[in-house]
């Protein structure tokens, strides 16, 4: 699944992202909207990772939802 798919279907992932990355928020969830770069910038603010770890991660989320 790309990312404009994840984008346009924001409601639905919103569980599976909280659910891989539970340092999440609610409010954080809302404020990333579906977008790709809040969401990398959430990542390493409230995980302490860089931006190439923040990506890879989220590289990995996207295969996963493909395959499901």
């Amino acid at each position: 699944m790309n990312w404009d798919q994840i984008e346009g279907n924001w409601k639905q992932f919103k569980g599976k992202v909280k659910e891989n990355w539970g340092k999440l928020t609610d409010d954080d969830v809302q404020v990333i909207g579906g977008n790709r770069e809040k969401l990398i910038g959430k990542l390493q603010e409230k995980y302490g990772i860089a931006k190439e770890e923040a990506e890879k991660q989220l590289k990995n989320f996207e295969d996963q939802s493909r395959a499901a």
